[in-house]
């Protein structure tokens, strides 16, 4: 049983009296007459992040991640609380003065302000951050129309890349490490363009579980399916130079997840309105393929030939 079966077999129920509450079904909480939007995130050691030998930039990575989940919807994040449990070790005075540096600095880079929080004493390190902010429109999952375009922003499978230099399964040489590596820690969140998704967009999402995992959440109670041409899909010019030194496949590097960027479907007269406002504010947009009528036929072509959607599924949590 994985996460989404969990939610949909018992916890769906509970919730289905709060509109707000997006049928559990969003990356938010949605209060339109209060125009309140709500976000909440949990990073466990060995699961989300290796370990917290690095507390600066894992501090940096899971606000990343946290405010992403507001990003997505065209909001702005405001607010963020934060827990933290862990030993003695983890939050020795080196440690906190560390995770007090990051969070100084990224309330500085994306005007946030901590709020409020907790600690707890346990033998591994975790992180639950609450987000907020406030509008009184998102731009919700599973809003997506037939013969929509998809969209994804910036570039996708440098972390992964980075979180496997880390892993010491894969190792390139120093420059390109260190560019991997930062890009794991600190994902180029689309920030410049969150502003502008409200009036070109039908439905989006943030990709942290991977591509094709997160486009079938997209619509996933929708009677629609997807076509992508995964010879689109943008990638940064250092993995493009590993994949082809190393004759990899693309795809087994920009499906993984971890990328923080919005993925995101819209109508086909917004493409030269898209094409303009990527070139004006110099955010990275690619189309890279359509939302088809087919209901649950999630079709990924490379080189002209349809592939198998198994083999690229993402990240999902599992509990059975």
């Amino acid at each position: 049983m994985n996460e989404f079966d969990i939610i949909k077999n018992y916890f769906q129920k509970l919730a289905k009296n709060n509109t707000a509450a997006l049928n559990l079904n969003d990356d938010v909480f949605f209060d339109k007459k209060k125009g309140l939007v709500i976000s909440i995130d949990t990073y466990n050691e060995g699961i989300h992040y290796i370990n917290l030998k690095n507390p600066y930039l894992v501090t940096k990575k899971i606000i990343r991640s946290a405010i992403s989940d507001l990003f997505c919807k065209g909001v702005k994040p405001k607010y963020i609380f934060l827990s933290g449990s862990g030993n003695r070790i983890h939050f020795n005075k080196k440690n906190l003065k560390l995770i007090y540096k990051a969070i100084y600095e990224d309330q500085k880079k994306f005007n946030l302000k901590l709020s409020g929080g907790d600690t707890v004493t346990s033998k591994k390190s975790s992180f639950t951050l609450v987000v907020l902010g406030f509008s009184n429109k998102i731009i919700k999952r599973n809003g997506a129309k037939n013969n929509d375009d998809i969209y994804v922003t910036g570039n996708l499978g440098d972390s992964f890349i980075g979180l496997n230099v880390l892993k010491k399964k894969i190792s390139i040489n120093n420059k390109l490490n260190n560019y991997f590596i930062k890009k794991y820690y600190l994902p180029d969140l689309p920030i410049k363009f969150y502003k502008f998704l409200k009036n070109v967009s039908n439905s989006s999402i943030d990709i942290s579980d991977g591509l094709f995992a997160d486009l079938t959440k997209l619509i996933n109670s929708q009677k629609l399916g997807f076509a992508v041409n995964a010879d689109l899909i943008p990638v940064s010019k250092n993995l493009n130079l590993y994949l082809k030194k190393n004759k990899k496949m693309s795809l087994n590097f920009i499906s993984r997840g971890d990328d923080y960027q919005i993925l995101f479907t819209s109508s086909k007269k917004n493409r030269s309105r898209i094409q303009k406002l990527s070139k004006r504010i110099n955010q990275k947009i690619s189309l890279i393929g359509t939302i088809t009528n087919q209901s649950k036929q999630f079709k990924i072509f490379s080189g002209g030939e349809l592939i198998k959607t198994s083999n690229y599924k993402g990240y999902l949590h599992n509990f059975a």
